[in-house]
């Protein structure tokens, strides 16, 4: 799995330890961090550390089920591969729906056998046949008993962070689909990511369960994970007839101004029945609205991460 870099205008591939193209052989210097590269018989030392970036690990959370977090990390993911980045979504929760969303089934290699050592992460990933920039890590009803399990192991919330490490710079972004919780399955996805993206159901009984996950990523950042931010607030299943829905919307925004998403994903037949045929609303019908709001917070994702 080659990941792409650019150095100075120049798009290069890394394969193996090198990074190449048709006129230059870059080598990444393990002692020193720092890229070389040959050309015309000379050596430089190039300090290219911006261009040198690993894949940004983003957790979907929301401790209440049924606002979006999966729908939002299947077509996200698809609308950024469509945009020719390379994603990876792990799927964490035991339930499966991204695994089944995406047209995979569950087998002996998952993210379950990953985080108690049966697998690795490299060996437990497919690729999607329709979007060849998407990958996934399925999920296993084992997951379940993950909580349990981990408790025994040392280090048991970093767990997930040192399973993706190994594949982290394969990618552009990695996704993780949390469950409908805020266990140590949840825990370890805060721990090993850099963001999080929190989905919002426009409803009222929504914005009363913000503050349990607000606070639990708090905790993360002040004792596991110093580097974790919040990417952004994305309002989902809104319904522009509502006057509560508006409510809701102005209210999340008075509170959280800037890392509220400028798209707002409404309600929508397409978006709702794409998982039943095992695939992202872009590939289940490109035309909908849907897969037209997704792909705007695919391109908003992008800027705000350029």
């Amino acid at each position: 799995m080659a990941q792409r870099y650019v150095f100075y205008g120049y798009v290069i591939q890394k394969k193996g330890c090198f990074f190449q193209d048709a006129s230059k052989i870059f080598c990444f210097s393990t002692l020193t961090h720092t890229p070389v590269f040959y050309q015309r018989d000379l050596l430089y030392i190039c300090s290219f550390l911006k261009g040198y970036i690993m894949g940004k690990i983003v957790s979907f959370a929301n401790q209440k089920g049924g606002v979006g977090k999966t729908t939002t990390a299947i077509n996200l993911a698809a609308g950024l591969a469509v945009l020719e980045q390379r994603v990876l979504i792990v799927d964490a929760d035991p339930q499966a729906n991204a695994t089944s969303g995406l047209g995979f089934e569950s087998n002996d290699r998952n993210t379950y056998s990953c985080l108690v050592g049966q697998a690795t992460a490299r060996e437990s990933i497919q690729q999607s046949a329709e979007l060849p920039n998407l990958y996934l890590i399925p999920s296993s009803i084992h997951l379940v008993a993950a909580e349990e399990d981990l408790r025994s192991m040392e280090r048991s919330q970093f767990r997930l962070k040192e399973v993706l490490a190994e594949v982290k710079d394969d990618f552009d972004y990695i996704f993780i689909d949390c469950s409908p919780s805020l266990g140590l399955l949840t825990l370890n996805a805060l721990v090993a990511s850099d963001s999080v993206i929190i989905p919002v159901q426009c409803e009222y009984l929504a914005l009363e369960g913000l503050g349990k996950i607000l606070h639990t990523i708090k905790m993360t950042e002040s004792q596991l994970n110093p580097e974790i931010e919040i990417e952004g607030f994305l309002m989902t299943m809104y319904d522009s007839r509502l006057r509560l829905a508006n409510q809701v919307v102005e209210e999340v925004r008075r509170h959280f101004g800037h890392l509220v998403f400028e798209t707002v994903i409404p309600r929508n037949t397409r978006l709702s029945e794409a998982p039943s045929y095992g695939k992202p609303v872009l590939l289940h019908d490109a035309a909908s609205s849907g897969a037209t709001n997704y792909l705007h917070l695919s391109k908003e994702f992008l800027r705000n991460n350029s």
